[in-house]
């Protein structure tokens, strides 16, 4: 194995550094944060009244304002109906007899608010509940993505603790991310005065595919959801005097499905939602699979006897990657079971989670399901599309020279083992954006979101070894930055 070139760090000041941070100081905070129920406000309308995002911004600032870092102000940018974006801006910091650093700014990302509640946790776990076993902070929030804050200064600390240098670096921790980033365009417009040249991006909202060495993320999928309303009546009716001659909405709904998804094979039929994948990231894909066999399907806990979609590992990976997927994530209209009389509903309606190829256009596949769901509609039934979210999926340019090689000397250097390239089958709405605004630039996302983790699931967890050894490697790549001429 190839070691890794000289790091630009002291290893044992800042690997030192890192650990207590994280033993004495950043665990205790996530203990503190997840106990916050500070729900996205598409989860909670009544955000602001809540209070909770609130709770998170004052726990997360009063936080970084207590680190010694040097050349560092600390804001919360307020914009009218908006939720609040913390903006932690550091100076660029030069070693003693060092060379002065790049004079490009580092925008590392993160978020604070959550996903809902989910039902289906251990009966001794519950998501404002932290819960420290073995390896695993439990709660909801701790890896998506309440520590990536804490990670990100520290990391910081750790460099200009360790002899090193780093360019100027904006922390951005936003708290709208779970509703699809609606905020954030503004925030960032505000913003771009102070943004600068930006020329390296780290978001550590991802996840990986082992816990034995870094994973980088080089696509996301996209996302079109919306709330699919079949009406057919303007009451509920007794279904023996009624059905047969009244149709169900549900059928209707299931109908209408059909007409974007094969329900035999679970295929998306919207031209839109359809791309050429490149050929390298098939192979990228084959390459995790020869590495991972098996362990790539072992992550979903399937009930006895079932099993996933295919057998074949690398169709398995790019199936969640680089193939739309459609999702029934929540109903209204449907009473629980137990209240479920003998009644005709007068109407159904679908939450529908669409996700969608990193190169497919959002806006086209959105007027495609719309046209689908929406024409010719049996019975005359009324049907509409609600609360429409829309966010592009993201393809990593390619690495420039430098940062492939700091990359994996990062990952060698805490893990004994070189990067990896990974897909990701979610939905990070900054990294397109910013892919936009700055061309350009460079990015790493990167996470903590390994196998069972279960991000926006019961029973979610932290894993905080590889937390703090991303910490280190996030450490290791701001100073080899700062070297890397402009």
């Amino acid at each position: 194995m190839p070691s890794p070139s000289s790091p630009p760090i002291d290893l044992q000041i800042a690997d030192d550094l890192i650990a207590a941070q994280w033993q004495d100081d950043l665990e205790p905070q996530l203990i503190d944060y997840i106990k916050i129920p500070a729900l996205s406000p598409s989860f909670d309308p009544e955000w602001e009244s809540a209070g909770h995002i609130e709770a998170a911004v004052t726990q997360i600032t009063e936080w970084l304002r207590t680190r010694p870092v040097q050349g560092m102000t600390i804001d919360v940018q307020r914009l009218p109906g908006l939720t609040p974006l913390i903006v932690c801006e550091i100076d660029a910091f030069v070693a003693s007899g060092a060379e002065p650093a790049s004079d490009k700014t580092v925008v590392l990302y993160g978020h604070l608010d959550k996903q809902p509640e989910m039902t289906g946790w251990r009966d001794d776990l519950g998501p404002w509940k932290p819960v420290r076993e073995g390896d695993r902070l439990y709660g909801r929030g701790g890896a998506d993505d309440g520590y990536a804050a804490f990670a990100s200064l520290t990391a910081i600390e750790a460099v200009q603790a360790s002899g090193g240098s780093h360019s100027r670096c904006m922390l951005l921790v936003e708290a709208s991310e779970e509703s699809g980033s609606p905020d954030l365009p503004a925030h960032i417009d505000a913003l771009a005065d102070r943004l600068g040249d930006v020329n390296l991006v780290l978001c550590l909202d991802s996840g990986c595919a082992t816990y034995d060495t870094m994973w980088l993320t080089t696509s996301l999928r996209g996302l079109v959801g919306a709330n699919m309303s079949v009406d057919i009546v303007t009451e509920g009716l007794h279904s023996g005097s009624a059905g047969g001659v009244v149709p169900s909405t549900f059928r209707i709904a299931r109908h209408l499905l059909d007409r974007v998804e094969d329900s035999s094979s679970g295929e998306v039929l919207i031209d839109a939602a359809r791309v050429d994948i490149p050929d390298y990231r098939v192979n990228e894909a084959r390459a995790v699979a020869d590495e991972l066999g098996s362990l790539a399907l072992e992550g979903p806990p399937f009930v006895e006897g079932a099993g996933p979609v295919t057998d074949d590992v690398t169709e398995a990976l790019l199936n969640k990657t680089w193939r739309a997927s459609l999702s029934t994530t929540g109903a209204d209209g449907l009473p629980p079971t137990a209240r479920a009389g003998n009644v005709l509903r007068p109407n159904t309606t679908l939450a529908l989670s669409l996700r969608i190829p990193p190169t497919a256009e959002a806006t086209e596949v959105f007027a495609e399901l719309e046209a689908k769901l929406t024409s010719d509609v049996p019975y005359g039934a009324a049907v509409s599309l609600g609360h429409p979210e829309l966010a592009n999926g993201w393809h990593a340019p390619d690495l420039e020279p430098w940062l492939a090689a700091a990359l994996n000397d990062a990952s060698e250097t805490v893990f004994g083992k070189p990067m990896r390239l990974y897909g990701e089958g979610g939905t990070i709405p900054f990294m397109g954006m910013l892919g936009e605004k700055f061309p350009a630039a460079q990015f790493v996302i990167t996470g903590v979101l390994g196998p069972e983790s279960n991000a926006h699931g019961p029973n979610e967890f932290l894993h905080v070894p590889y937390a703090e050894k991303m910490t280190r490697c996030l450490a290791l790549i701001l100073a080899t930055h700062a070297l890397t001429p402009s």
